[in-house]
Order: structure tokens, then C-alpha cells, then sequence
């Protein structure tokens, strides 16, 4: 080989065999196929890490159980707590009020509306209660009273010929039923320490004091009130037998025995009770007992041995009694003699309930130191609207 050839063969590389190429090019693949690993697994990791810092500035379960720190930012909520726990009232006296059923300024004699959630939550609660009030028609109104005008009679009528005379007929009556309101009130009190402590749960305490007054009373004096300083309760009208019923009084149906259901066949005093009621009426009526009385009535069967009583099949849905409702209101009379123990009827028609929107608190802070007395009141009253409505069992003769 001459010195010339030798200097080109060193200047020339000799060629790389096809396989190992191949093996090298994917050696470098690899690579960076690993290096985009590596970068997506890093950026997916950070994105993690920063939804555990938001979650952990934002999740409820991670603040201590009763604050309501964050309620507190909403101003009507800020000031009624405010006023609740210290008596100041500069942010109630200058707070305008957007919400739509409590849109009454403060009053000028020191009277503060409550709160809109906590008036929600003590609405609720009595609605929930076993009283009159869940199947009455609720009414709200911002007068002293509330009149419903009730037209109990049918415009008359007659068959006439083509050419003969057509005599005039009964013009229908037109009644009118006030319904004065009158003001219910419970006086709650807490200590003032345990107001100061923040994660005290004052609007809580408060709803669930007020409602468990207000349910009491409204419940009793839907039932039995005498009209004075409070509702009229149904059972507080006169009453006949269904077979001379007029308008102004409550029919009533007698079981045949007195003080009890008659012995031989129980069960027909709420057969006779249940179509007593016009079926204008039958539709939407329930029956009105308390706890003893429906136990009684619990055991009666019908001339085939089949229960008339039946469970809600699903929760919170109503017993029913021959195929309508029960609802269990504990200021009902026991049974006894000459008692109307049980009642039946569409108390949307026959009896109303009227209040007036909004709730009022004053707190006093002197009476019952070192407790600081609430003073809540509302104003509501009730009284028949549609004495047709509404029929009652009579344990009696007749």
C-alpha cells in the first residue's frame, strides 16, 4: 500500500453496520422518552400539590365545628350577632334589610328584626311540629286582622218552559270571618359569658328556644284557644248534631257509646264520621287525634278483619285511617265522656291561620343578671273559616 492510499483509509472512517446504528438511534429514543416522563410526572405533581394547599384553605371540616366566622361576612348576620351578644345596635339602626319577607325597617321603640335564616329555621320547625298549623291555610298578612269572606250558599236555580214565566231565586249569603292577630312570645335567656364565646352557636340556641316555645302555644291554642289573647281554637265553636248542622257551628258525629267506641261495631263511627264530610271536603281532609286516641284506634278492623289503620310507607309520610291521613296533635282531648276526641275534615279549607311576616327580639341585659334575658315575639292568630269543613267524633249517645 503507498503512503497515499494510507492517508485516505485514515481520513475515511470505515462504515458502521446497519444493526448497530438501529440500536443506537433508539438508545437516544429512550432517553428522551424517559426525560418527557420526567417532566410530566413533575408538572402533574406540582398541580397536585397546589389543589391540596386550595382544599386546605377551603375545606369546612378543617374549622372548629361551631364557628360561624364565615356566616359572620354577610352584614345583616354580622350586625344581629352583633346585638346579640353585646347589645350593639349601630349596625341594626343604619342596615337595610334586601331580604323579601322581612323588608320592615327597625322599629323606633328599640324592637329588632330577626334575623332572616333564623326566622327561616324557627318557620320551619313549627311547620315540621304536630300542630294544627301543618295542614291549616297559612296566611301573611301586615294588617291587624285578616278577613276571609266566605260565601256559604248556592245561587238558586229552577226549571223553566220556552214561552212560561221564570220566578226569581235565592240570592247566595256572603259571610265575613275576621281573624284578629295577637302576639306570641317567648323569653328566652343565656349567660353573658357564654354569649361572649365565639364559637357559641347564638342563632342556633335561639331558633330552637323560640320555635320550641312557639310550637307549644300555637298547638294548643290552634286546638282549644279561647279567642282572648290568643287564636280561636276549633273545638272552641259550638257544636250540633250532624243531622242539624247550620252554618256558625261544627257537626258532630256520636259513637253510640259514651266515653268509648260502641262495643259491638267500633268501627263505624269513623265510617260514619269519614262521609259525614261533604265530598267537596273528602279530598283533601285529614284526621286530627292525639296519641291515646289513635292507639284505641289503631286496633279496629273492618267486617273482613283488615286493619283500617295503616303506616306511611315511606319516612316522614303520614299514618293513614281509611285511606287519609293522621296527624297526631298531642292538645287534642283524650277519650272521654261527651269528649270530641277525634276530628276530621280539609282544614286548608276549614281553618286559617294568619300572621304577620316578620319576628321581633329585645334583649335585656338588667332583669336577670348575669343571664341576659330575649324577649321574641311575633304576632299570629287562627280561627274556622269554612265551618262545613271541619266534622268531630263525639264520644257519647248522641
Amino acid at each position: 500500500m503507498t503512503e497515499r492510499q494510507s492517508r485516505a483509509r485514515e481520513h475515511c472512517p470505515e462504515p458502521v453496520h446497519p444493526a448497530a446504528e438501529v440500536a443506537t438511534e433508539m438508545v437516544e429514543f429512550l432517553k428522551e422518552i424517559k426525560g418527557f416522563q420526567i417532566e410530566v410526572k413533575q408538572s402533574l405533581q406540582y398541580q397536585e400539590e397546589r389543589l391540596n394547599m386550595l382544599n386546605q384553605k377551603t375545606m369546612t371540616y378543617g374549622r372548629p365545628a361551631l364557628s360561624v366566622s364565615a356566616e359572620l361576612e354577610a352584614p345583616h348576620k354580622k350586625a344581629f350577632d352583633a346585638y346579640l351578644r353585646s347589645g350593639d345596635d349601630d349596625g341594626l339602626r343604619g342596615l337595610v334589610l334586601e331580604g323579601k319577607a322581612l323588608n320592615s325597617s327597625v322599629a323606633a321603640e328599640g324592637g329588632y328584626l330577626v334575623d332572616p335564616q333564623t326566622a327561616e329555621m324557627i318557620r320551619s320547625s313549627l311547620k315540621s311540629t304536630s300542630s294544627v298549623r301543618a295542614i291549616a291555610n297559612v296566611v301573611q298578612v301586615e294588617a291587624t286582622s285578616f278577613d276571609v269572606i266566605i260565601d256559604h250558599s248556592d245561587v238558586g236555580s229552577g226549571w223553566a218552559t220556552e214561552s212560561g214565566s221564570v220566578s226569581e231565586t235565592a240570592t247566595p249569603a256572603i259571610e265575613r270571618i275576621s281573624i284578629p292577630l295577637h302576639e306570641l312570645s317567648a323569653m328566652p335567656k343565656a349567660s353573658q359569658r357564654l354569649l361572649d364565646d365565639s364559637a357559641f352557636d347564638i342563632e342556633g340556641w335561639l331558633a330552637s328556644r323560640i320555635s320550641d316555645k312557639f310550637a307549644r302555644a300555637e298547638a294548643a291554642a290552634f286546638v282549644a284557644g279561647d279567642g282572648i289573647d290568643k287564636p280561636t281554637g276549633f273545638l272552641t265553636h259550638a257544636k250540633v248534631s250532624d243531622d242539624a248542622w247550620t252554618w256558625g257551628n261544627l257537626g258532630f258525629i256520636p259513637t253510640g257509646e259514651v266515653g268509648d267506641f260502641n262495643a259491638a261495631n267500633p268501627a263505624d263511627a269513623i265510617v260514619d264520621l269519614v262521609y259525614a264530610l261533604d265530598a267537596t271536603y273528602r279530598a283533601n281532609a285529614s284526621f286530627v287525634m292525639n296519641s291515646k286516641t289513635a292507639g284505641a284506634v289503631r286496633k279496629m278492623k273492618d267486617a273482613d278483619g283488615r286493619f283500617l289503620w295503616s303506616d306511611g310507607l315511606a319516612a316522614g309520610e303520614p299514618a293513614r285511617l281509611m285511606g287519609y291521613p293522621v296527624l297526631i296533635a298531642e292538645d287534642m282531648p283524650d277519650i272521654a265522656a261527651n269528649a270530641y276526641a277525634v276530628a276530621f275534615g280539609d282544614f286548608a279549607a276549614g281553618y286559617t291561620i294568619a300572621e304577620r311576616p316578620d319576628m321581633r327580639v329585645l334583649r335585656d341585659p338588667f332583669s336577670a343578671k348575669p343571664h341576659v334575658l330575649f324577649y321574641a315575639s311575633k304576632r299570629v292568630g287562627g280561627d274556622v273559616s269554612d265551618f262545613g269543613a271541619i266534622k268531630l267524633l263525639k264520644f257519647a249517645i248522641n
